[in-house]
């Protein structure tokens, strides 16, 4: 309790957080399992980091490369919020660094698997998003397609990152391809943040306008309010789930699909 006449301070702005990687119909089909992927992590000074993956339908251990990704990913993150001190928020080219870093490890971590298996690295390959977003910054890296979204608390969205294609459809670079990093999209946005958004490529043809690839309101925007609205736990995220297996959302892709919400609350 606060002393007689002064004013407790406000608690620090945080995240609440509903994902969720569905199998695809597909992937039922032919018994084949779910090859997406999603971890994420709330870090002190309100910061999120999140990272979704998508493993390569021709590759053989593809679920595993994509969880190895975004795990790799999360904790080399938490450990640099821990033991390092942060880049400046308005040091653009340390962002960059730190993003690329990340990256590289997430990759370096799946060659490892794929090493410790006596197989090829392709064996394992995944695209990965990657996001690192506090109230009023975003920085964000992209291997391959997928996207990620961040919007305002007035629902003006942007994609930081977006979906990056090969010249043929269905074509994609992916973690472990040798030009990964350096065909790697990196993004930094400021702004009054209230939401974030990472999904992979599944949900691109009913959350994108496409061939511009501009994010549809119609689909976000009740999203954004669930997310903001709905207590966290196992409810949320199988409420979520429920939505990307709904007839709905099967009607316009039969691939994988996974989508991460959150939604910063003051």
């Amino acid at each position: 309790m606060s002393a007689p006449g002064r004013i407790a301070p406000a608690p620090p702005p945080t995240w609440r957080v509903a994902a969720a990687s569905v199998r695809g119909a597909s992937h039922e089909r032919l018994s084949l399992p779910c090859q997406d992927a999603h971890q994420w992590a709330l870090l002190p000074d309100s910061f999120l980091v999140a990272a979704v993956a998508d493993g390569a339908g021709s590759a053989l251990l593809a679920e595993i490369g994509a969880a190895v990704a975004v795990s790799a990913t999360i904790e080399a993150a938490r450990r640099r919020f821990t033991q390092l001190k942060l880049p400046n928020l308005k040091d653009d080219s340390a962002w960059h660094e730190l993003l690329k870093e990340l990256l590289s490890g997430a990759r370096e971590a799946v060659e490892q698997e794929a090493n410790s298996r006596a197989l090829p690295a392709r064996d394992l390959a995944c695209t990965l998003s990657l996001v690192i977003a506090t109230t009023d910054f975003a920085a964000s890296i992209q291997v391959g397609d997928g996207a990620v979204l961040v919007a305002t608390p007035q629902g003006e969205m942007t994609l930081v990152n977006r979906p990056v294609q090969g010249e043929c459809l269905n074509e994609t670079i992916f973690l472990t391809s040798p030009e990964a990093l350096e065909h790697a999209q990196t993004g930094l946005w400021r702004g009054h943040l209230g939401h974030v958004a990472v999904f992979s490529d599944g949900l691109q043809m009913a959350a994108l306008r496409m061939p511009a690839a501009e994010p549809h309101p119609g689909f976000f925007t009740p999203l954004f309010q669930f997310v903001g609205g709905q207590a966290e736990g196992p409810e949320a995220h199988e409420a979520l789930a429920n939505f990307l297996t709904s007839p709905r959302l099967r009607d316009r892709t039969d691939d994988d699909v996974t989508l991460l919400l959150a939604a910063l609350l003051p």
